[in-house]
Formats: C-alpha cells, structure tokens, sequence
C-alpha cells in the first residue's frame, strides 16, 4: 500500500510522463506505470518487465487496452489483495480496478484496443478462430503515431490513477 505521495505530486505532471514514456518507445501499459515506479516503490525495470506482454491489448491481440492493464496493476500497489483467502482484500482490489476502467470507458467509449483504434468490434474470423495481428510492434513514425490515439490514452490513464492517488492521501 502507498503510505504518502511526494508534496510535489502533480496530477498532469504524471500523465506528460506517462505520454513521454510512450513516444519514447515504451509500450502503453509500461508507459503508464513507468510514471509511477516512484511512487509505488518498484524499480523500473522490474515495472517495465511485468508490464512487457500488456502492449497493443496485451501482445497485439487487441483485447482490453494496456493502458487499463496498467490501471489494474496499479490497483495492486494502491489496494493489494496479497492474502488468498483474504477476501474483502479481493473485494476492495476489484472494485478498485471496475471504477478505474469505468472512469476510463466514460472518457473514452471502450476499454477494448481494437475499439478504441477503430478496427471494429467484431471478431475476426479466419476458421481457426479469432484472427489476430502478427506479434511483431509496429515501427514507431510519424504516421503511426498521426493514426493513433495511444499517446492520449496513455495520458488518460494516468490522469485516473494520478486523480485515485490524489484522492486517497486526502483521507
């Protein structure tokens, strides 16, 4: 659990970190929580390796957006459910992360990638099952990033966690 956030916390500060995480290659979900590594006491190497596979709607499958992947594990560091049978632990984790990804879809409409970049809500199918985007990232350009709202949504994710954390230390 956080115990005290730094005098200096800005909310808008954490998302351009966040934004700046993410055009400096980084990918959404590492971009969102690299902003906190401080603030949630892990090393940002241990931050950017879990937060690896949840790019692209974890490994571009274009699930649910990294971005929210990251809220999710940023509710671990501010409600842990550590104790497996511990469940008012869960209770509070869960809840946590529902009213993160809530304040996400109202902001934004989805918490699905494909969605949220315009490539349709509906599953593809290629007779072998859902048809998914090959493994490897796109190539980070200008045009990629004219096409697609990933910086923003990287910043609004972490306004959200910034605004839960503000929050949190005022009680």
């Amino acid at each position: 659990m956080i115990s005290k956030l730094p005098e200096d916390f800005d909310i808008e500060e954490r998302a351009q970190k966040a934004k700046q995480n993410f055009l400096d290659g980084y990918n959404c979900c590492q971009a969102v929580l690299l902003a906190f590594s401080d603030i949630f006491g892990a090393d940002e190497l241990t931050i950017a390796t879990i937060a690896s596979g949840f790019g692209g709607g974890m490994a571009r499958m274009r699930e649910v957006c990294g971005t929210v992947s990251a809220m999710g594990m940023a509710a671990g560091f501010i409600s842990p459910a550590i104790h497996p049978k511990d469940m008012d632990e869960r209770t509070a984790n869960y809840a946590l992360v529902q009213e993160l990804a809530g304040e996400f879809r109202k902001e934004n409409g989805s918490i699905v990638c494909r969605e949220l970049l315009g490539l349709g809500t509906k599953d593809r199918e290629n007779g072998n099952g859902r048809e998914i985007e090959p493994p490897k990232p796109s190539d980070r350009t200008s045009e990629y990033y004219r096409k697609r709202p990933c910086p923003e949504l990287v910043a609004c994710s972490a306004r959200i966690i910034a605004r839960k954390l503000a929050a949190s230390a005022l009680r």
